[in-house]
């Protein structure tokens, strides 16, 4: 499966969310750490639904850039 997850810098180093998934968070001190604490996230998001017999959200979210003028 595969969901899209939103990295925004913090004072402290970066947080992020799945915006497919609400609740799923999590905090890291670089890029790299928090990608990989959003990936156990999210297999622990999805184990928890599961196991409550909740249905599991396909991934549909996407993300592009737009340009403005300055």
């Amino acid at each position: 499966m595969r969901y899209l997850i939103v990295l925004e810098p913090t004072a402290t180093g970066y947080s992020a969310y799945s915006p497919d998934l609400p609740g799923c968070a999590a905090t890291g001190s670089t890029q790299s750490d928090v990608e990989a604490k959003m990936r156990d996230a999210i297999e622990l998001h999805l184990e928890g639904l599961r196991e409550e017999g909740v249905p599991v959200p396909p991934g549909q979210s996407i993300a592009t850039y737009v340009e403005v003028a300055a």
